[in-house]
């Protein structure tokens, strides 16, 4: 009966009048008549439907739905966001050192390249830094690091 009222009432009521109850699965909402024709035509419309609406009207007001945390700073806790501890890591030649043999040696048990590419790559590392490998776990990178150290090059884990 309530319902039946509600189509009957105009539709062009003040807000402060009229205001419908959405029930959802978890809270009521209460809808301003003034949005209340909006509302239904949104219930109407299927999933995708929804998020095609909500994908159109963020391009169209340069805006995101994602929702945003915002945490306020406590006396406990830093000012500065904590870093999440990387897992992966590149190894990035900076310096050959003396023993550009031995690097070149390195570069090969790591890369697994011939010993061309392992040359070119080594010279190419007194000009400017080189990436030896990409995606390489923590301990593999350290090791690797040790490796390159102990022939005379410098190593960078980025």
């Amino acid at each position: 009966m309530a319902e039946e009222k509600e189509k009957k009432e105009p539709a062009l009521a003040p807000a402060s009048a009229e205001k419908k109850v959405v029930t959802g699965k978890k809270e009521k909402v209460e809808v301003p008549a003034k949005f209340k024709k909006l509302v239904e035509e949104i219930e109407k419309m299927s999933v995708l439907d929804l998020a095609e609406l909500v994908k159109i009207l963020e391009k169209k007001f340069g805006v995101s739905a994602a929702p945003q945390v915002v945490a306020a700073p406590t006396a406990a806790a830093p000012t500065t966001p904590a870093k999440e501890e990387k897992t992966v890591f590149n190894i990035v030649l900076t310096s050959v050192g003396d023993k550009k043999i031995e690097v070149i040696k390195a570069v090969r048990d790591a890369t697994g390249k011939g010993l061309k590419e392992s040359k070119d790559l080594v010279d190419a590392a007194a000009s400017g830094p080189q990436i030896v490998k990409e995606n390489v776990k923590k301990e593999e990178g350290e090791e690797l690091k040790k490796k390159f150290e102990a022939a005379g090059a410098k190593i960078e884990l980025k």
